[in-house]
């Protein structure tokens, strides 16, 4: 079973990291990464943090439109080039497909931002040698790893992100508790995504690559309204639509949950410590992702394809 569902998850990741508009996203989040030490050059002594609030709200805004896309026209290819045909007449089970197809999405989404989280840590205002050597000892790294895996050249770029992240992010020590913030939103960004692409995921199952992005994206802009929701005025709204708004509120995700104040991420909130809090967030997007891919293997098992 596992193996099963790891060899069409990692052909789902193989797939998204070769299509352009994907790379073209990518290159996107690089540039407005890049441009924020434009508008950190213009700040008074606060280049850092300057770099740091735009580089964790690009990571989200990014991370979220990647999620969309490969949840709306991954599966979609898979029926439209009837490549799922030999692959579910094989011994594999409808929710095998759907698990996978949603891992392998998740998968991308983590390789992005491990990428781009690591292209942060070139800006935290560590010394320019030391920024340079290690850029250029994992530049020849990576390279080396491209010439001997030349038949796994996509699957590389995983460890070898994650390894850039980690070592781009010790050297980010000057950025004091910004390096913090980045890290603790792009952990956050990573479990936002993890539902996002799971809706996406329920909608694909039954729906267009057209109206699985439009119900995605609208979903998503209700998750990050709850907090407005659950506190409509009822002057305004009446009690009906107060009640209900409140009642919506406690049944949706909350994904204003993970894009939290600067002050919580950066460890200043009195009574909130950090980490757990991402944990507890955390533990809510696999509550709430599973729940998801549950109600999406049950429409998938009832979709016909004749």
């Amino acid at each position: 079973m596992l193996d099963r569902i790891l060899a069409i998850a990692l052909n789902t990741y193989r797939e998204a990291a070769r299509a352009r508009l994907l790379l073209g996203v990518f290159v996107l989040a690089l540039a407005s990464s890049a441009y924020s030490l434009v508008i950190a050059a213009l700040s008074l002594h606060n280049e850092v943090r300057v770099v740091a609030d735009l580089g964790a709200a690009s990571l989200s805004l990014y991370a979220v439109i990647i999620a969309v896309v490969l949840g709306s026209t991954s599966l979609y290819r898979e029926l439209e080039l009837k490549t799922i045909f030999p692959i579910l007449s094989r011994p594999v089970r409808r929710w095998e497909y759907v698990v996978a197809k949603y891992l392998g999405a998740l998968l991308t989404v983590v390789v992005f931002v491990a990428a781009v989280f690591a292209f942060l840590g070139l800006e935290a205002g560590q010394a320019p040698w030391k920024i340079g050597a290690a850029t250029g000892l994992l530049l020849l790294l990576l390279a080396a790893l491209l010439v001997r895996a030349r038949h796994l050249r996509v699957f590389v770029v995983v460890p070898w992100g994650l390894a850039a992240a980690g070592a781009l992010w010790l050297l980010a020590e000057p950025a004091g508790a910004d390096r913090q913030l980045v890290l603790a939103s792009a952990v956050l960004a990573v479990c936002e995504v993890g539902i996002v692409a799971a809706v996406a995921t329920l909608f694909a199952s039954f729906s267009s690559p057209v109206l699985t992005a439009t119900f995605t994206a609208l979903v998503f802009v209700i998750c990050r309204s709850s907090d407005t929701m659950a506190h409509l005025p009822r002057k305004v709204f009446g009690d009906g639509i107060a009640n209900g708004g409140r009642l919506l509120a406690h049944v949706i995700p909350n994904l204003h949950v993970y894009v939290p104040a600067r002050a919580l991420l950066l460890g200043q909130s009195s009574g909130t410590a950090v980490w757990p809090y991402v944990a507890e967030a955390a533990a809510h997007a696999v509550l709430y992702a599973i729940a998801l891919l549950a109600v999406s293997v049950l429409a998938f098992r009832k979709r016909d394809f004749s």
